[in-house]
């Protein structure tokens, strides 16, 4: 059984060269356990756990079975699918810092959001942080103190590009993010779409044109960045951005 789950643990990780580097164990001896010829001392069993994020369990029990809190993706179960998109999205696809993005508003055709948002890495995941507008918040009827307007959310590699998952406290919304590059003079922007959980609606829209521009440790940018932030109209919008997304044309 230890073996079995070894093995299945493993097949998150590119290499076996690679995995039991990291682990700090003999190649040699590392597949003698994922063939179930011998059991690690209890030192080395720790360490494994640790890394994996299981405990002794493993032993007697199969993998799939354990509460692997906190490993939805990247657990047994989604491990080979949208775990795989999860774990170490490159710098250079999605760079770290923070980015100015701009959209149409999702309650008026009329208005654009204009935000700030901040990409970050812990272990080996990326994340996305920033604010709701108070101005959308209060059009809905909703808190615009801080914490009601925080979101943050996960980001997953996909073919040509990233895509992120966000939700506010308490998963109070979710919105699904596409974004892929574009080329540009500096090479930090990305153009997608982002689309809300919502019913159909006879009036707003549930997705939008979206333009994410790294802004990195540009000091000037983001300060100016964050004095505009909220709803605008589209004359104030960035050049780039306004060009990039196609007010006039229709999103399909």
């Amino acid at each position: 059984m230890f073996g079995a789950n070894l093995r299945l643990l493993s097949k998150r990780y590119p290499s076996i060269s690679e995995l039991s580097r990291r682990l700090g164990i003999n190649r040699t001896q590392f597949n003698r356990y994922l063939s179930g010829e011998s059991f690690p001392r209890p030192d080395v069993l720790d360490r494994i756990c640790s890394f994996f994020d299981v405990d002794a369990r493993i032993l007697l029990e199969p993998v799939g079975t354990l509460a692997n809190k906190g490993q939805v993706l990247s657990g047994p179960v989604l491990s080979e699918f949208g775990g795989k998109g999860v774990i170490n999205v490159p710098e250079d696809l999605f760079p770290s810092g923070l980015y100015r993005f701009s959209r149409r508003s999702f309650l008026s055709d009329e208005q654009f959001v204009v935000g700030l948002v901040y990409v970050f890495r812990a272990g080996e995941c990326t994340y996305v942080k920033g604010y709701e507008a108070k101005e959308a918040m209060r059009q809905q009827g909703l808190p615009t103190a801080a914490p009601a307007r925080e979101f943050r959310g996960y980001v997953s590699r996909q073919e040509d590009g990233v895509a992120m998952v966000i939700s506010r406290r308490n998963a109070m919304t979710t919105s699904f993010n596409y974004l892929a590059r574009v080329a540009s003079f500096e090479n930090n922007f990305w153009v997608g779409y982002a689309s809300r959980t919502v019913r159909e609606s006879v009036t707003g829209t549930r997705a939008a044109r979206m333009v994410y521009e790294h802004l990195g440790r540009d000091s000037r940018a983001v300060l100016s960045t964050a004095r505009s932030v909220g709803l605008v109209g589209e004359s104030d919008l960035m050049p780039f951005h306004h060009r990039l997304l196609q007010t006039t044309e229709a999103f399909r």
